[in-house]
This record gives C-alpha cells, sequence and structure tokens, in this order.
C-alpha cells in the first residue's frame, strides 16, 4: 500500500508515475528540518528534560517560519 513519492531519472527506460503534490510536501518538510538543524542547541540537545527540548525546538521552529 506504498506509494512513490520521488521522481525517477529522466535516463530511466520505464518510466515510473509519481505523485507530484506529496513530493512538493515532502520537499518542504526536509528543508524545514534542514533549516532546524542549524540551530546547535535542537542538533546537540543541550535541555536534559524532553519538556525543556520540545520548548526549543518550537522557538526554534517559530524563528524559522518567521524568517
Amino acid at each position: 500500500g506504498k506509494t512513490v513519492v520521488i521522481p525517477p531519472r529522466s535516463k530511466r527506460n520505464d518510466q515510473r508515475d509519481y505523485d507530484r503534490h506529496l513530493y512538493k510536501a515532502r520537499h518542504l518538510i526536509e528543508n524545514f528540518f534542514a533549516k532546524l538543524k542549524q540551530y546547535r542547541c535542537i542538533v546537540t540537545r543541550y535541555d536534559k528534560t524532553a519538556r525543556n527540548f520540545l520548548g526549543a525546538v518550537h522557538l526554534a521552529a517559530s524563528v524559522v517560519w518567521l524568517n
């Protein structure tokens, strides 16, 4: 029941179909996580408790979203 999300290479003999909208959404999410990983406190997880770490993730995500 899985769907293909990544498009095939252009030189492939049998071109398969893929969902362009789902691929676009996946690309946005991957770019968001790449921007989120630029914050050192998120990558190295300085906070000891899950509550503080989640707060730092929310803060960094809001900064990324506003820029």
